[in-house]
């Protein structure tokens, strides 16, 4: 599959069909087929007899279910939730039929049926150089650092934790207009001057699922998975010495912005993560005032005008809200990206210079590198071999029995033997469990395709490596083909200055984005693998309730973990620049992020040996230090954001979801071309009509550098076109100057896959640089 061509249409189907994670939530209580609507209306579609909009909303609903008796009603209020201020509308229980009434109605724009999210599951402030000599005035104390509040949507937080003590920080800012909801073990005196806000939204959730069991999880703000308690410190954690996850990972852990508050807003269950309470938790959030969303979450892709959170967070940019979304981790499929509307930045996940190296010795004295984060008490000798077995029928095909699933395990096969387990089908550190409930000692835990060679680090519960694909398969070659098979494992502690890091994950999802081929996505990559950073009290390292193990710190991977990084810099960078708009922050990191690994190779992937692309990268892996000072932004406002939606053959009233703050209108400032919005990222899209053989993009840039400087242009050569930018040289006079320049795509040749490259504007002291991509689509 991602060999194909990603760009013919029937492909894109495919894909669309097989693995998009857009999970509707068809869930409904046992006693009726009511489900949960978000409904999208028109503020100033009002009548005059109604004095507020919660008396409007409820006369609609009670429009469209008239004739239903109390009992049938069962004396539950249809509405969940209101929202007014991202968007205008309501979350309400209704039957099919109703909703398609309700849609009909005068003031309503759109009916949206509740959707389910997932979850998208500290050495990084040194990668990312935020702990240089150098870099010490970006963590100076300073009152704005205070003033930034981070609004970070997720499973809840662990107040008791180190990484959120208030020490040193100003009070509270009065513009803050947030609150600390209280409940199950969660007080008014577990927020602070770091926690300025905790709330909880579970409305959609319990429609859906039923009833919250009280006993599994905490019905407050209280984080009992460890997911939202990570995130959080990731974005802002306070600095704490002598961090670590059993001895491994030891150092100072702390967020991307120290000084900065988190505001923590619960919106994820067992049971997953529902668009009506995500939506709520938007729209109190921007009411509440954050400066910055961390949202670690998706629910896959619909078009802008179907995609609540997509509307949600237009709302929240136009409130100049900066919005950090993962990207997903459905790598390392093509299209397989979440979260991709262009006011969104969207994150990918790349490895760190750190690492958890382990070793497979096998009885031939063969030696092969791995990774693991095991300490416990069982400990297997280095100096001896242990029997050794796989239980597949093909080191090249996984089967079940090889995936090492529950009650899949022969006591009789595996007792006293490390048992070698395929990724893949249940989480990695619940296979060691099967294994040693099976009777193993160890195991050894190989990649398939699917992973390649990127490595994973767990606190597995038992001795146990894993290896990559190209390894496990010599692995499991020598435990079938040999009578006696035998190995050791070594678990050697933690590595610093790995080589080559940064690497893109093979988990990360990956472009390009199919809804709008011109806008590049993902937009930049962060570290998003085996991130250490603060964990629940209540759950253990694996997730496990059979665990007993609890721990302060945890060792996680994912572009959940990537997303808080971004976000936690992007306050940053708004602290040092507090008049900047979202989209000029977004600018300032996508403008200076690099391309090149630190062998001064380009970034390659973790799922194979070849370099990436910008459908991977984006425009590349962070560089926070640069990204405080990118000399030139990018600067995108609402309404021409807006306008990249009249390019999207969106109908008037699809339109009219995204301008309940004015009444916005259709300029036609692009020229009918998305490809002309002012995006750090030039994506030039040639049409199926072979005809067309030159474009012209324009860009205008805004000098936030020294006030007098002079930047000149390179572009890299295409082999498909030539391109040609005007003028060359771009000199400004004064700071936010803003100059305009041209980019003509004149194509040579019709190339069967896109050319990449990139676009950069130089001074005598800053480098802008922009991803290029020529895509021409496949004659019709």
């Amino acid at each position: 599959m991602a060999n194909k061509n990603p760009l013919q249409k029937p492909f894109l189907f495919i894909i669309l069909s097989i693995n998009l994670i857009f999970l509707q939530a068809e869930t409904t209580t046992q006693i009726s087929n009511k489900k949960t609507y978000v409904v999208h209306m028109d503020k100033s579609a009002m009548p005059l007899p109604y004095t507020n909009h919660l008396q409007w909303y409820s006369s609609k609903i009670n429009s469209v279910t008239q004739g239903k008796s109390q009992e049938e009603e069962g004396n539950n209020n249809r509405i969940l939730y209101t929202y007014q201020t991202a968007f205008h509308g309501l979350a309400a229980q209704l039957t099919e039929e109703e909703a398609e009434r309700l849609e009909e109605e005068d003031g309503v724009v759109a009916v949206i049926p509740e959707t389910r999210y997932e979850l998208h599951t500290t050495r990084s402030p040194t990668f990312l150089g935020l702990e240089r000599q150098e870099s010490e005035r970006v963590w100076a104390e300073r009152v704005t650092d205070h003033d930034v509040v981070v609004g970070v949507l997720d499973t809840g937080i662990w107040p008791e934790s180190e990484s959120f003590n208030d020490t040193g920080m100003s009070p509270v800012p009065s513009t803050w207009r947030g609150a600390c909801e209280t409940g199950k073990r969660f007080l008014k005196r577990n927020c602070n001057r770091k926690i300025v806000g905790a709330r909880v939204f579970y409305r959609g959730y319990e429609a859906a699922t039923g009833k919250i069991d009280e006993e599994l999880e905490y019905k407050s703000p209280r984080d009992r998975d460890g997911h939202g308690t990570h995130t959080a410190a990731t974005v802002a954690g306070s600095p704490v010495k002598g961090a670590n996850l059993f001895g491994f990972a030891y150092g100072t852990a702390r967020g991307m912005a120290p000084k900065a508050r988190v505001a923590a807003y619960k919106v994820c269950w067992v049971g997953g993560c529902f668009s009506s309470d995500i939506l709520s938790a938007v729209d109190q959030a921007v009411a509440d005032g954050v400066q910055v969303l961390s949202i670690s979450l998706g629910g896959g892709i619909s078009t802008y005008s179907r995609d609540s959170l997509s509307i949600a967070t237009f709302g929240a940019m136009e409130m100049g809200v900066f919005v950090s979304c993962s990207a997903g981790n459905g790598g390392p499929d093509p299209i397989s990206l979440t979260n991709v509307s262009p006011w969104i930045t969207t994150v990918g996940a790349s490895t760190m210079d750190r690492d958890f190296p382990a070793t497979v010795k096998l009885g031939t004295m063969r030696t092969f590198k791995g990774v693991s984060l095991y300490k416990g008490r069982t400990v297997l000798s280095k100096n001896k071999q242990y029997p050794l077995v796989y239980l597949g029928r093909n080191a090249s095909s996984p089967d079940p029995t090889s995936f090492c699933l529950d009650g899949a395990l022969d006591r009789r096969h595996v007792a006293g033997k490390i048992v070698i387990c395929d990724r893949g089908v249940t989480p990695r550190v619940q296979k060691g469990q099967v294994v040693k409930r099976a009777g193993g000692i160890g195991m050894v835990l190989t990649n398939t395709a699917t992973n390649g060679e990127e490595l994973v680090a767990d606190s597995h519960l038992l001795p146990a490596v894993a290896v990559g694909e190209k390894e496990g398969k010599l692995i499991k070659q020598y435990a079938m083909t040999s009578r006696k098979a035998t190995a050791s494992l070594e678990i050697l502690g933690t590595r610093i200055g790995i080589k080559p890091s940064p690497v893109v994950a093979a988990f990360s999802s990956r472009g390009p984005n199919f809804l709008s081929l011109e806008i590049l996505k993902p937009d930049l990559l962060a570290p998003g693998v085996n991130i250490l950073a603060a964990w629940t009290g209540d759950m253990a390292p694996s997730s496990l309730s059979s665990d007993p193990r609890r721990v302060k710190f945890n060792i996680l991977s994912g572009t959940s973990m990537s997303c808080p990084h971004v976000s936690g810099v992007a306050a940053l960078i708004r602290s040092r620049h507090p008049d900047w708009s979202p989209a000029a922050i977004k600018s300032a990191l996508m403008t200076t992020a690099y391309v090149h690994d630190n062998t001064l190779k380009p970034l390659t992937d973790a799922s194979g040996a070849a370099p990436s692309s910008p459908y991977d990268h984006g425009a590349g892996h962070i560089d926070p230090l640069k990204a405080i000072d990118p000399g030139l932004v990018y600067d995108i406002g609402p309404q021409e954001y807006f306008e990249f939606l009249c390019t999207q053959d969106l109908s008037p009233s699809q339109l009219k979801v995204f301008t309940k703050h004015s009444n916005r209108t259709c300029k036609h400032t692009l020229a009918k071309n998305p490809g002309n919005l002012n995006y750090p990222a030039i994506s030039a899209l040639f049409p199926e009509n072979t005809h067309v053989k030159a474009m012209t993009l324009r860009r205008t840039v805004t000098n936030v550098g020294p006030h007098i400087s002079s930047y000149k242009v390179s572009v890299s050569p295409f082999k498909g076109a030539s391109v040609t930018v005007q003028p060359k040289t771009l000199n400004f006079t004064s700071k936010h100057q803003k100059l305009s320049y041209t980019v003509t795509f004149r194509t040579t040749m019709r190339m069967k896959r896109p050319e990449f490259g990139g676009l950069v504007w130089r001074s005598s002291t800053h480098k802008v640089r922009s991803p290029v991509i020529i895509t021409w689509l496949p004659p019709v």
